[in-house]
């Protein structure tokens, strides 16, 4: 099949939701189909080389911007609009916190879900006459809040479009009012252009399900995979206990949660020391100067450091470098890729008993759970496997083992190759 899979870029920071994008359509391009990612709004920032940088980008952040506060850029030359999108302008936009700080977005995130009644119209024509010339047989939207775009591809190329669920209910949720609820109400009226959903979850199929107003049966579970390659446990465990955090620095993410737990747990674990890895955009480094003022304050500043933006071959050596992970998320979380990532390296996580997390511990075996938001249930949960790194190193065993059996990129390629034959 010929497929093209339109994936949000961040421009400047690795994300979840890309990597997850880019390991399922090299998957399928193994299984002999002919898959395309393809970037919107900013480029992708994908974990190695292989990332067809031949495919075009469409609705240019900076485009997108204008084209909103501005009738007059909905009428520029193409030559201006190819100006506007060039990729160097695009990745420093990207540094920017308002491009994609939800509280700042609302009338723009509004206009894109519009779709052809938006003020974007012109890059969603753009983008259709585009896809009418490379006739995929499936197009693929990374995320809900694209499905702008469902109706006219859908009606222009007579294919049906699956939408991935990865997460966007935070995005959504934050929106200021009245944009907030204008927006779930139009998602919810054009689900029905989207011919399935794949949540990568079962606890977000049903939160999904139940916010969109939608038949079980038009929502799939497909659990996000992994490539294996390069992912593997330390030949010895690390010197000192160490636990790490791998995610965006930022409140959302609950590093300001670890960092108390490990204020709390310094004291009684000897020689503990702190990673912490991530991307780290700009918008971050107010957050992350407090957090290092709060740890200097508490005396114990030397044992934590700070590893932002590792590419993928440093991402895999942090992860052997650590006894546990834990990423203390504020929000129930659709996934978590990072937890993957972890037990596919042989390091067991601690995690909240919100969202997904449960599930993938049930599932996996390779972790534990505490109260969600309690810095002192962490810190207990961490003090007991840091001291005891032998059962640690059981439970990430364990882990390691499910997810090479069915967490990989390659399981979820097949699952999903399933689906577009029932489609």
């Amino acid at each position: 099949m010929r497929l093209v899979h339109l994936t949000a870029g961040t421009g400047s920071f690795f994300c979840g939701t890309c990597l997850r994008d880019h390991a399922l359509v090299k998957a399928l391009r193994r299984l002999g189909h002919d898959a395309l990612i393809v970037p919107l709004y900013l480029p992708l920032v994908l974990d190695d080389s292989d990332n067809r940088e031949d495919s075009p980008l469409f609705f240019g952040g900076i485009n997108v911007y204008l084209q909103q506060k501005s009738a007059f850029f909905r009428r520029t030359p193409q030559w201006l609009d190819k100006l506007l999108d060039s990729p160097a302008l695009l990745r420093q936009a990207g540094r920017k916190a308002g491009m994609t700080n939800p509280r700042e977005l609302g009338e723009m995130t509004l206009s894109m879900i519009e779709g052809e009644h938006g003020h974007q119209a012109k890059e969603l024509d753009k983008l259709v006459a585009w896809l009418v010339e490379q006739k995929p047989d499936v197009v693929c939207l990374s995320n809900s809040l694209l499905i702008g775009v469902a109706r006219r591809v859908r009606e222009a190329l007579r294919v049906p479009i699956i939408c991935s669920l990865q997460g966007e209910d935070a995005f959504l949720d934050f929106l200021p009012d009245p944009y907030r609820v204008r927006c779930w109400q139009l998602v919810q009226e054009r689900a029905a252009d989207v011919a399935r959903f794949v949540a990568p979850s079962r606890y977000y199929k049903a939160l999904m399900q139940e916010r969109l107003r939608l038949a079980p049966e038009k929502i799939v579970v497909i659990y996000n995979g992994i490539d294996l390659d390069g992912f593997a446990p330390a030949a010895a465990p690390p010197e000192f206990p160490t636990v790490g955090f791998l995610a965006r620095m930022s409140p959302d993410k609950g590093l300001d949660t670890l960092v108390e737990a490990f204020i709390k747990l310094a004291p009684r674990v000897p020689h503990a020391r702190l990673k912490i890895g991530g991307s780290r955009t700009d918008a971050d480094r107010a957050f992350v100067n407090d957090l290092t003022g709060r740890l200097e304050q508490a005396g114990i500043a030397n044992p934590v450091k700070f590893l932002p933006n590792l590419t993928h071959a440093e991402k895999q050596q942090f992860l052997r470098g650590l006894t546990v992970v834990s990423v203390p998320t504020q929000r129930g979380e659709a996934f978590g890729l990072f937890v993957i990532e972890s037990l596919a390296s042989g390091v067991p996580v601690a995690q909240p008993n919100s969202g997904a997390f449960p599930e993938l511990i049930e599932l996996t075996g390779g972790g534990v759970l505490y109260a969600q938001s309690d810095a002192s249930s962490l810190a207990d949960v961490l003090e007991k496997l840091l001291l005891d790194p032998a059962h640690a190193a059981e439970l990430g065993r364990c882990g390691r083992e499910i997810v090479n059996a069915r967490f990989t990129s390659d399981a979820m390629a097949r699952s999903f190759e399933e689906l577009l034959k029932q489609l």
